[in-house]
C-alpha cells in the first residue's frame, strides 16, 4: 500500500493529503463505501452535517478496526447554525451523530456574507478548538476578502480553507493568500464533477503516462500541494483514485493543465451565496 503524504497544518496537526469525500453519498450507502475506502488505505474522511451522513461515517470509522488516531475525520458547520450558541449546539449534534470522542477538523461550511457575521461564528469554533474536542478548525468556500476580515477579528488562523478547485477553476488567488498566511488549501470537486475528464490536454497526458484522466487530474492537485478527497461509491473507482503515487507529472504537464483555467464553477459563488 503506497504511503500517502501528510501535510502539516499551521498548528502542527498532520492531515493525509489524499482523503475520501462523502458529499452526495446517500446515508444508506455511506457506511459501506467509507469502509471500502478505509480498507483501500484512505485515512482521511471528509463529511458535513449538510451531507446527512455523519452517523454512517462514524459507524464506518468505528467498524474499521483502525485506531481512532489513525483516521483523520473532518466535518462542517451547517449554514443554519451561524449564531454563536447555534454553532456550539451544531457541533454537539455532529459529535453525537459521529459517535467519536473528538474531531480532527471542523469547518465553517460557507461564509454566507449577506446573512450574518462569520467572524462571530468563528469565535464559537475557537471555543470548541480550545476545549480540545477538535484538533483543528478551518473554513470552507472563503474568498481572500472573507479571510482578511476573519483574520482581522480573530486570534486563531484557520488551518485550512476548503474551496472548489479543478483545472477549469485553479483558484490561484485563493491558494496564494492561503500560502501567504499558512492556511492549507483543500480542493473540493477536484475533477469538476467529471467535466475535465474528456479535456484533450488531460487526455493526451493520460495516454502518455498510462493513467486515467481522473488519476492525472488528481495527481496534478497533489503535485501543486492541494489536499484532495475524491468521492466515489464504486470500489473500483475508490481504488483507482488511490493509485496516484507510482507516477509523476512533469513541470510542463502541470503548467499545461493549469493553463486550462477558465474560472468556471460547478458550485455557488461564495461572494453571493447565502444559503
Amino acid at each position: 500500500m503506497p504511503a500517502v503524504p501528510d501535510i502539516t497544518l499551521n498548528n502542527g496537526v498532520t492531515i493525509p493529503q489524499l482523503g475520501f469525500g462523502t458529499f452526495q453519498i446517500p446515508p444508506e450507502e455511506t457506511r459501506e463505501t467509507t469502509l471500502a475506502a478505509l480498507e483501500t488505505g484512505y485515512r482521511h474522511i471528509d463529511t458535513a452535517e449538510m451531507y446527512g451522513n455523519e452517523r454512517e461515517v462514524g459507524q464506518a470509522v468505528r467498524d474499521s478496526g483502525l485506531n481512532r488516531a489513525d483516521v483523520f475525520v473532518t466535518s462542517k458547520l451547517n449554514n443554519g447554525a451561524h449564531q454563536h450558541d447555534d454553532a456550539l449546539r451544531a457541533f454537539d449534534r455532529t459529535m453525537e451523530e459521529l459517535g467519536l470522542e473528538y474531531l480532527d477538523l471542523f469547518l465553517i461550511h460557507w461564509p454566507l456574507p449577506g446573512s450574518g457575521d462569520f467572524v462571530e461564528t468563528w469565535k464559537a469554533l475557537e471555543e470548541i478548538y480550545r476545549s480540545g474536542r477538535t484538533k483543528a478548525i478551518g473554513v470552507s468556500n472563503f474568498q481572500p476578502n472573507h479571510l482578511r476580515r476573519l483574520l482581522a477579528g480573530s486570534t486563531v488562523v484557520p488551518a485550512v480553507n476548503q474551496v472548489e478547485v479543478h483545472p477549469y477553476l485553479t483558484q490561484e488567488e485563493v491558494r496564494a493568500f492561503g500560502a501567504e498566511h499558512d492556511i492549507a488549501t483543500e480542493a473540493w470537486s477536484p475533477i469538476a464533477q467529471g467535466k475535465v475528464l474528456s479535456d484533450p490536454a488531460i487526455t493526451r497526458i493520460a495516454e502518455r503516462v498510462g493513467k486515467s484522466t481522473a488519476q492525472v487530474t488528481l495527481r496534478w492537485h497533489l503535485q501543486r500541494g492541494d489536499i484532495i478527497f475524491p468521492k466515489s461509491v464504486t470500489r473500483k473507482r475508490i481504488e483507482e483514485n488511490f493509485e496516484l503515487f507510482d507516477f509523476e507529472l512533469t513541470e510542463g504537464d502541470i503548467g499545461e493543465i493549469s493553463a486550462l483555467n477558465r474560472n468556471e464553477r460547478t458550485g455557488p459563488d461564495p461572494d453571493t451565496f447565502n444559503g
